[in-house]
């Protein structure tokens, strides 16, 4: 039998390990593609009042996917504790994802001085932003404000709900995780400007509060300069989003670089754009940062079950 802490272990290097091998799960299996249909056909109908209708599904679709993924591992808890390890770990791998956007954010930069039109392609991958008339040094700005932003949307913030929860049980763990990553991809969908994607954008500004700055520390150490975050908050708090302005602000910092996005904010204003190497920094800041976070809540199974 396997001791439940060590289950939280179990089930985060599972999830790392085919985050590595298999990036994502098939698109046509992904969780998240059910959900975005399911979003879909609530998104779809008409609404008397648009914002409260917004703002109860924002809070009901993610609290129903946590409900049903507490519901199915805490079924299997009788079983052998390796069990309930896998399946949370399947949950936490299709909650998260870092070697993906390596691979995408690593494509861009390369790209980006050499080959600028099929960087600007791979980039729509990565941001909202129209990409047509990006420079190259531009293109790198917005993979590197991405990569950031992403790795605390796509990894530290599951992670640390999953961690957070882990003093519960290993099935809240995974529900709290999957929660997260519903409220973001709800917030990815709906959260724009608009009175029915109102409480989706809050409910994820909420969420995102504590992993993004959690995310801006680990930037920093993983970049060598763990004062980073504490000199990116003058411009940080500049962002129109209240959390992303925090990992990208100490990558920024860090790696003492202009990350700008046209018409809407500049974070670090005193220095140039990046180069194409300061874009390699980034991504080697983003592998560490992303696998101290893994280890991070792998050792707290560790901990737990000492």
């Amino acid at each position: 039998m396997t001791r439940v802490p060590l289950a939280i272990t179990v089930a985060v290097l599972l999830a790392a390990g085919l985050d590595r091998a298999f990036r994502e799960p098939p698109a046509e299996y992904h969780p998240v593609t059910l959900f975005g249909r399911a979003v879909d056909h609530a998104a779809n109908r008409e609404y008397p009042l648009p914002k409260l209708a917004g703002a109860v599904l924002a809070v009901a679709l993610p609290a129903l996917v946590a409900l049903l993924v507490y519901g199915a591992l805490s079924l299997v808890t009788p079983f052998p504790g390796v069990i309930v390890a896998v399946l949370a770990g399947l949950v936490l791998w299709s909650s998260s994802s870092l070697y993906l956007l390596l691979d995408i954010g690593g494509q861009v930069i390369a790209d980006s001085e050499a080959a600028p039109e099929a960087a600007r392609e791979a980039l729509v991958a990565l941001v909202g932003r129209d990409t047509d008339d990006l420079s190259p040094a531009e293109i790198r700005s917005a993979a590197v404000e991405s990569l950031a932003e992403n790795l605390s949307d796509g990894l530290v913030a599951p992670l640390s709900a999953f961690a957070l929860f882990a003093f519960v049980s290993v099935p809240a763990a995974a529900a709290a995780a999957a929660f997260v990553k519903a409220v973001n991809t709800l917030d990815s969908m709906l959260g724009y400007p608009g009175p029915f994607g109102w409480g989706s954008a809050r409910l994820d500004d909420l969420v995102m509060f504590v992993p993004a700055r959690v995310t801006a520390l680990l930037l920093g150490v993983a970049a060598g300069d763990p004062e980073a975050p504490f000199r990116a908050r003058r411009y940080a708090v500049t962002t129109p989003s209240p959390n992303a302005g925090w990992p990208m602000g100490a990558l920024a910092a860090a790696l003492n670089v202009r990350l700008e996005k046209p018409d809407e904010y500049v974070l670090n204003e005193v220095a140039d754009l990046p180069t194409v190497s300061d874009g390699e920094d980034a991504l080697a800041a983003i592998r560490a940062a992303g696998l101290a976070a893994y280890a991070a809540v792998a050792l707290l199974g560790v901990i737990l079950w000492l």
